[in-house]
């Protein structure tokens, strides 16, 4: 995890994560749309996933 990838996490979730697949994508981009907060912790759990 670098530190772009963590501060775009904290941004603009979706973003962060584009290159992980369409299905974390999408999922990532409704917890933001439902709140920004549960965005953010999805986003970083999948860049701390080292299996990815």
């Amino acid at each position: 995890m670098n530190l772009l990838r963590v501060l775009l996490a904290i941004i603009f979730p979706p973003l962060s994560i584009i290159d992980k697949g369409c299905g974390s994508f999408i999922i990532i981009f409704i917890l933001t749309i439902c709140g920004w907060i549960p965005g953010v912790i999805g986003a970083l759990i999948i860049l701390n996933n080292p299996d990815r």
